[in-house]
């Protein structure tokens, strides 16, 4: 529903820009510069901040102060602030100064008018399921973590292929060498799964994808499962293997140990402003053919 005139639908607002773009000072003034005219308290994330040499605050400030945090990135900048700021409840919105920008929906173009429509109430909210990661080592957790588009385990440095057992609900699946799996959520779907030949799976489908990576089979095919499920990796020969949770969190792993994911029991919340629809994202980003005209 629109707010009432004067008043924007979100007051305060963190700002967290691509780290390193040669950009992103323009953008961020002209973005705090109209979101200031619309009476909305801004904030910067304290990396952010110190690309323009300005004071910032850390994702838990921004998580206890704003009402929402525009990202001004692409797909990767919106991941590591969407997982940041879950489980502090603020939503997130992209604006894309990527190359691909499947959930920055935003063009970099029209920033002000996308931003203008979503102070003024006109937006839909969408939920985005997480995986919650565990590596155990034995009965010590090595590592836990979130991740919004998937969790990998691929093979290290040398090259040599990996084997790992995958179960489900604690049910054996098989066992596969190969260069690794991914296991993603349908927000992963359109990311490396999808390089992977992985199946795209709608963001409300209550669904995880397991996508074997160069498999030495040429029976292995990708599987998608209910978000119910638990999954468990278990690594037999490691051969320096490594996991990776969105492109970031890395850990070294050993022959034993056990990657367990799991749907988080929060989830991301994601601000599309007027007009977004998922197919024509994809339509747009993947070069699919344009909706037909009508016959007149």
């Amino acid at each position: 529903m629109p707010q009432a005139a004067g008043k924007p639908s979100f007051g305060k607002i963190a700002l967290v820009g691509k780290l390193g773009s040669p950009e992103i000072a323009a953008s961020l003034h002209e973005l705090s510069a109209f979101l200031k005219k619309r009476g909305c308290e801004i904030f910067l994330e304290k990396e952010t901040a110190q690309e323009i040499r300005e004071r910032g605050l850390d994702y838990a400030a921004i998580g206890a102060k704003a009402d929402l945090a525009i990202v001004i990135g692409g797909d990767g900048t919106l991941l590591a602030a969407a997982r940041n700021l879950v489980r502090h409840h603020v939503p997130v919105v992209g604006v894309n100064l990527g190359r691909v920008g499947f959930m920055t929906d935003i063009g970099h173009r029209h920033m002000q008018d996308g931003i203008a429509a979503i102070l003024e109430g006109r937006y839909k909210v969408e939920e985005r399921t997480l995986l919650d990661a565990e590596i155990l080592r034995g009965k010590e957790s090595v590592l836990r973590t979130l991740a919004l588009n998937d969790a990998v385990v691929s093979k290290g440095a040398q090259g040599r292929l990996i084997e790992f057992e995958l179960k489900l609900d604690g049910e054996f699946v098989y066992s596969l060498r190969g260069d690794g799996v991914i296991v993603a959520t349908p927000t992963g779907s359109t990311g490396y799964a999808l390089s992977a030949q992985g199946p795209i799976l709608h963001p409300s489908l209550p669904a995880f994808a397991l996508v074997p990576l160069a498999p030495h089979t040429l029976s292995a095919r990708p599987v998608s499962v209910s978000d119910k499920s638990v999954i468990e990796i278990h690594l037999k020969h490691a051969q320096e293997a490594r996991a990776h949770f969105d492109g970031l969190a890395l850990a070294d792993l050993r022959d034993g140990d056990r990657l367990v994911l799991k749907r988080s029991a929060d989830s991301a919340r994601f601000v599309h402003p007027p007009g977004y629809k998922y197919f024509a994202t994809l339509r747009e980003k993947l070069g699919w053919s344009e909706v037909p005209a009508k016959p007149e």
